[in-house]
């Protein structure tokens, strides 16, 4: 909880106003977007300790994860795929533009939330434990980059800018 209102913090006014708005319009996909949020960094920090805090593979890990659990978590109260894959990449989308980023580290963020919706549509809905190893795996396979354009051709990868030393 504490790194939630820590990062809070660091929000602007415009994007808390937006983050609200959305909170509103979507109550019933907020507990299990926070749920997903937990999960995700306890696993991140329990296969990658700080590492996923930085640009490398352990950090592609990190937002493919999340945004796979929040679908996952969403679908649980909503069958509406489509409503929760927006869901999913509205809230993500907003948190990349509410926090500060380079405009390479942020498309590798966007590329890696879609590689783990995409698992998402593609695995039976109920089995996080093979998405997890799947994702794990696709982790020690991340490729680096150095362009958007690289980024682009990597559509079913992830991807990361600095590797882990």
């Amino acid at each position: 909880m504490m790194r939630f209102l820590k990062a809070l913090m660091k929000v602007g006014p415009r994007q808390l106003i937006r983050l609200f708005s959305l909170v509103l319009r979507h109550p019933f996909m907020v507990w299990p977007t926070v749920k997903a949020t937990y999960t995700c960094l306890r696993a991140a920090d329990h296969y990658f300790g700080k590492e996923h805090h930085s640009n490398t593979p352990a950090n592609a890990f990190r937002h493919a994860y999340w945004n796979y659990l929040i679908a996952h978590n969403c679908h649980s109260l909503q069958n509406d795929l489509k409503k929760v894959l927006s869901w999913t990449k509205t809230i993500t989308d907003w948190h990349e533009d509410a926090f500060e980023n380079r405009n390479l580290a942020k498309q590798m963020d966007l590329h890696n939330n879609a590689v783990g919706r995409d698992i998402f549509c593609n695995l039976p809905a109920t089995d996080t434990e093979s998405a997890l190893d799947h994702l794990l795996e696709l982790t020690s396979h991340s490729k680096k980059v150095e362009t958007v354009d690289e980024i682009l051709q990597r559509p079913l990868s992830l991807v990361h800018l600095i590797d882990i030393a």
